[in-house]
């Protein structure tokens, strides 16, 4: 059955007795985001696969797919469109060079019918079945995001190669340590989203970064987010041969995750090592007071004082020199970090007020506008 078949099926009515009574409430649309780059080797195949799993929830669910052909320089874009031939309810956006995926998800996002969007990985990592999991999560929670998570309790993961588990493993657990919330994973691409929230983000990421800062900005609009136990098996990507490789550039996500984190909490950058820096340099100057206070009693004919501890300065510092420079040094970078931290911390809240006044004021505009006749 057709989506505009779907949809117009659920909204009928049936007269029955001396009144019209409605028939059971019309299934919610879901729109499942596919972003795709390079990916001819599988993306038939997958795609199939994840036209069927959707086929099985039609008792509760009106579907679409939307892919996003971002920019491929292979048979990605044509294979796509043959295949989205064979059924009315699978679109097709194209980007004319490679744009990333935070570019890419947000041109399907403002593209989307559905009321909620779930986001998939075309090599299906995460399998197909965690779509139903999703939109139950969601359904039950009232929740606003809820993300697919291997690290959690309940979820694992299996056959992906040691460095890119080890790396994906290392950001979440940076990035859980900056963020409020407990979450176990903010990098997860596979999620499911209220609609109208999420197009409501203004959402600014390029590239991968967009998955962590999806989650700063509800965490910021105190938006309620929830996990689910996932299962990421990279068995089918590794089937599809040494052609494909993960398309993580691992400086370029090493980066964007310490900006995530930086973004979450700035403190952690400059705070924690200033205090750790404060209390090194409290040592070393206090090891300098003792050696100047032991020189201080070896001058006493100095009748001054200024002149009896200019001499056991010179003393000391001519036994020890390193002592006064590391002492100095490291106080003086103390004093800087723990500023920049505080100025960092004013700054964060500042941006937090202009994102809070700003997304209230996308918000009504959005509403005024699709308000009008």
């Amino acid at each position: 059955m057709g989506l505009s078949a779907q949809t117009e099926a659920a909204s009928t009515f049936v007269g029955r007795g001396n009144g019209a009574a409605e028939r059971p409430a019309p299934k919610p649309l879901v729109s499942v985001v596919v972003p795709a780059y390079n990916e001819a080797a599988i993306v038939e195949a997958n795609l199939a696969v994840l036209c069927r799993y959707m086929e099985s929830l039609e008792d509760e669910y009106n579907w679409e797919v939307v892919v996003i052909n971002d920019g491929s320089s292979d048979d990605t874009g044509s294979l796509v469109e043959a295949f989205a031939r064979t059924r009315d309810n699978i679109r097709v956006l194209h980007h004319a060079i490679n744009f990333g995926l935070g570019q890419a998800l947000k041109f399907a996002f403002n593209h989307c019918r559905g009321e909620y969007i779930v986001t998939m990985d075309v090599d299906l990592s995460y399998s197909a079945d965690h779509i139903r999991r999703l939109l139950t999560r969601i359904r039950e929670t009232r929740a606003k995001v809820v993300v697919a998570s291997p690290y959690m309790k309940g979820g694992y993961i299996s056959n992906v190669p040691w460095l890119r588990r080890t790396l994906s493993v290392c950001a979440n657990r940076f990035l859980s340590a900056t963020a409020k919330g407990g979450l176990s994973t903010l990098t997860s691409m596979v999620r499911v989203y209220d609609a109208k929230f999420v197009r409501a983000l203004n959402l600014r990421s390029m590239g991968m970064d967009i998955n962590p800062e999806v989650i700063y900005k509800a965490m910021l609009l105190r938006a309620r987010i929830e996990e689910i136990p996932a299962d990421l098996d990279w068995r089918l990507q590794n089937a599809a041969g040494p052609r494909r490789k993960s398309s993580m550039k691992v400086l370029r996500h090493t980066m964007s995750t310490l900006l995530s984190g930086f973004l979450f909490k700035p403190f952690m950058f400059f705070i924690i090592p200033g205090f750790v820096l404060l209390l090194f340099s409290l040592y070393v100057n206090a090891w300098m007071l003792v050696h100047f206070l032991a020189e201080y009693q070896k001058f006493p004919q100095y009748t001054w004082f200024f002149s009896r501890a200019s001499a056991a300065v010179a003393t000391a510092y001519h036994q020890a020199p390193h002592t006064f420079f590391v002492g100095l040094m490291s106080l003086t970078l103390a004093i800087q970090f723990i500023s920049l931290g505080i100025l960092a911390l004013q700054s964060k809240r500042y941006f937090e007020e202009i994102f809070h006044l700003g997304s209230t004021i996308y918000r009504t505009t959005r509403d005024d506008g699709s308000a009008r006749p």
